[in-house]
């Protein structure tokens, strides 16, 4: 394989893409071309497809204007005699959207940007006559490649050999295409976790002589890029390799950077505990937010003893505080919010083999079982990533998730919700509605917990009698 060749045939890569298109891009692709035009399959799935990765979105790049893209698909044969619809979703930059069958595509002109004032969005395009043209506005390597079933690949930057490498590099000038739009820096930070590739030397170093720019870009696209990064296969690796840029959005990673615990229950710095154990748990949101999260409060609470070993007392508290700041900054649902906070206060609490204390830690979860269960997996994921030694805390886990999957299994009380007591059975005893009605189901709840009482109407009811007798009392 020549390497100055734009166009290159990797035949068994080619055809296993070509097998994968779907048909319904074939057909979009086939009907442009018998109109006259030339098309071509773009960007992400190119990628993906010669990755062997699955890909969903297939993109089309061509030399018709939009207007020509909609008047061919309202003449156009019928894909499997159902007609396609055609919306003009972006005619300013040159593109509509085709709806085939079910599936929609975004057809775009070829087309060049003009100058970035917003930091986001070309002030103008103009459109170009060919496809390299339009790859040239790219903005990685191994995003600027086209494929055509019967021409192969487009590659007029390199991408096919970067993908090789295992290389994210920007084309072009890597400074000017942050310019353009700087969130793609954090682009490629999730790349780098998406795809476990590295960056190249001359784009990580505009990376950080950039990264202020990010600040200009609106919450909600930072926000989505970091949740693509820290749901990925290679967290671990983007946090490590890209820390220094990602503190331009989370500042708090920087004090966990090179931050040695010394103790003998971990091996690694907090950066890195943290980034293994976010690389260790679930890619659930809730759970890598709460990974990310759970010790950010470690440099603060730090001192050594006599002895030189390091402690943390208190940092859960820290660290919620923290997490709390980070999450409302970025803009997260008061209910997701809730949930990983819960999660970052009790990641180190013990909680003891016994249903007593599964159940009194429910109560601390909002009576949530079900984060209840995110808690073990923030516990197994923590001894993963701590020293050997601790690896025995995985069976203490499994007990209790256990335990958990007992007490759902026979129904037992863990809220006021589950007693065989409500109000109406107080109000018959004479209670008034207010404070002290919460106040007897509360106490009723605490002791069925603690195994004082059965969870049964007639001792229920007496422990209330008593109850208000002793509290009328007073």
């Amino acid at each position: 394989m020549q390497k100055d060749l734009t166009y290159i045939h990797v035949s068994e890569k080619l055809n296993q893409l070509n097998a994968e298109l779907p048909p319904e891009a074939q057909y979009v692709i086939t009907t442009l071309e018998n109109a006259g035009y030339e098309a071509w399959a773009v960007g992400g799935c190119v990628r993906d497809a010669l990755l062997g990765l699955p890909f969903s979105d297939v993109d089309i790049a061509c030399n018709a204007t939009w207007e020509e893209t909609k008047t061919v698909f309202e003449h156009a044969e019928p894909f499997k005699e159902k007609p396609s619809t055609v919306h003009e979703t972006g005619t300013k930059h040159g593109t509509v959207t085709v709806v085939v069958e079910h599936e929609a595509f975004e057809i775009t002109t070829f087309r060049q940007d003009g100058e970035y004032k917003d930091g986001r969005h070309p002030e103008k395009v103009s459109f170009v006559r060919t496809i390299e043209e339009d790859l040239a506005r790219r903005d990685f390597t191994i995003n600027a490649l086209a494929f055509h079933p019967k021409r192969g690949l487009c590659d007029p930057f390199g991408g096919f050999q970067d993908l090789q490498a295992g290389i994210i590099r920007c084309v072009g000038d890597p400074e000017k295409r942050f310019e353009e739009d700087a969130l793609r820096i954090l682009r490629a930070c999730r790349f780098v976790s998406q795809l476990g590739f590295s960056l190249d030397s001359d784009t990580y170093t505009a990376m950080l002589r950039k990264k202020s720019w990010v600040l200009r870009v609106s919450i909600e696209r930072i926000r989505h890029e970091i949740d693509r990064l820290l749901m990925s296969d290679h967290v671990h690796k983007a946090l490590m390799e890209t820390v220094e840029v990602l503190t331009i959005v989370l500042p708090e990673l920087l004090p966990m950077k090179d931050f040695d615990q010394r103790t003998p229950y971990h091996i690694y710095t907090v950066l890195e505990h943290t980034a293994w154990a976010v690389q260790h748990i679930p890619a659930s949101r809730t759970l890598r937010w709460a990974m990310l999260l759970h010790d950010m409060g470690k440099p603060a609470a730090f001192f050594t003893d006599e002895t030189g070993r390091g402690h943390f007392y208190g940092h859960p508290r820290i660290s919620l505080e923290i997490a709390r700041g980070i999450l409302e900054r970025f803009g997260y649902s008061k209910a997701f919010r809730e949930d990983v906070l819960l999660l970052v206060a009790h990641h180190d609490e013990t909680v003891a083999a016994t249903p007593k204390s599964v159940k009194r830690m429910i109560t601390k979860l909002n009576n949530k079982p079900e984060l209840f269960r995110l808690l073990c997996e923030v516990k197994r994921a923590d001894a993963k990533a701590q020293a050997p030694m601790c690896a025995t805390r995985l069976g203490d886990v499994d007990a209790l998730e256990g335990i958990l999957d007992d007490i759902l299994t026979r129904e037992e009380a863990f809220s006021t919700r589950d007693l065989a007591l409500n109000g109406e059975d107080l109000k018959e005893l004479g209670y008034e509605p207010g404070p002290i009605m919460g106040a007897a189901l509360q106490a009723a709840l605490d002791a069925v917990i603690n195994e004082e009482l059965p969870n049964e109407a007639s001792a229920l009811k007496e422990f209330a009698r008593h109850y208000f007798t002793q509290s009328t009392k007073h």
